[in-house]
């Protein structure tokens, strides 16, 4: 069995941070289905899950036809007011028959595509986390349309405290040979937006390796927003009371969001312990905290000074 998955993280439309209730009114997507939230650590809401339909090629590394009928799974969610996810995944399964069936037998297996024809994961696996091949299966069209949908809503003023770029985490679960074996996964940097996981884990890590997928999009686009912040406030010209003004909407918004693995499932805590070891995204957080910190000490010494003189 595979699993793939791709997230979409990015900047909240509004101004301000949106409050729990608000944006569990933002999330409610689905007349008669409840919006999933909490208050700690911190206030997160998460839509119902919503069902699409595919019937496509797979991606495949070796360029093979395999196609692929079913469902996927994707959902919006909202972190600390200000910053929203659209995950999309499914998992795969080799088809009891050699031809389509019928949408409701799909349908009454959600969140499952099955593949008609011969496959192999591996090279399943490594197409899709590829660069993207046409007329393929296409998670991330999927969370895309999903965010443009919330970003949409008539709730959000379109008037963000500053301006970033989304990023996408691209995933895939691959079976572990030993259903005894811990989750280990294996992240590469494609480029400014794109990040790829590649994770080997027994079948029933599956539903907690999803919300790993999606807490580490989530502080992989604080991490990186926050150091575009401080190079284009640092860098610009300007005095240093004017370069730490253009650092507060990091420090009004992304700041107090740093929460690496809070709720997640023990179970796959040693993945995240794991890909702290080697990049240190905690310790990159904590350094860019520091000098923004010490930024805002020299500022306030300048202003105190400045009288004196």
């Amino acid at each position: 069995m595979l699993t793939l998955g791709e997230v979409h993280t990015g900047l909240l439309q509004n101004s301000s941070s949106l409050s729990l209730e608000n944006t569990a009114q933002l999330l409610d997507l689905l007349v008669g289905q409840r919006v999933r939230r909490s208050e700690r650590p911190i206030a997160y809401a998460v839509s119902p899950d919503q069902l699409t339909g595919i019937d496509c090629r797979l991606p495949t590394r070796s360029g093979s036809r395999t196609r692929g009928v079913g469902t996927v799974v994707s959902r919006a969610a909202v972190t600390g007011g200000h910053v929203l996810q659209g995950s999309t995944y499914t998992r795969l399964d080799r088809a009891a028959s050699n031809r389509r069936l019928t949408w409701s037998h799909y349908l009454a297996r959600p969140g499952w595509v099955e593949t008609i024809g011969k496959v192999d994961v591996r090279d399943v696996s490594a197409g899709f986390l590829g660069a993207h091949q046409s007329q393929t299966l296409n998670l991330g069209a999927i969370s895309a349309r999903l965010i443009d949908a919330v970003q949409s809503s008539a709730r959000l003023d379109r008037r963000p405290p500053f301006r970033t770029k989304r990023t996408r985490l691209r995933w895939s679960v691959l079976p572990a040979a030993d259903a005894t074996s811990e989750a280990r996964g294996k992240l590469r940097i494609e480029s400014d937006t794109l990040r790829t996981l590649e994770l080997t884990a027994p079948p029933e890590a599956v539903p907690a390796l999803v919300e790993f997928c999606e807490d580490l999009a989530l502080h992989d686009w604080l991490l990186t927003t926050l150091l575009s912040l401080i190079e284009f406030s640092l860098t610009g010209p300007g005095t240093r009371t004017q370069k730490v003004h253009r650092l507060r909407p990091a420090i009004d918004c992304l700041l107090h969001l740093w929460m690496p693995a809070a709720r997640l499932d023990e179970s796959v805590l040693p993945v995240w312990h794991d890909l702290e070891h080697r990049p240190g995204f905690t310790r990159q957080w904590q350094t860019s905290v520091t000098r923004i910190r010490d930024q805002v000490t020299l500022s306030t010494i300048a202003l105190l000074e400045a009288p004196a003189r």
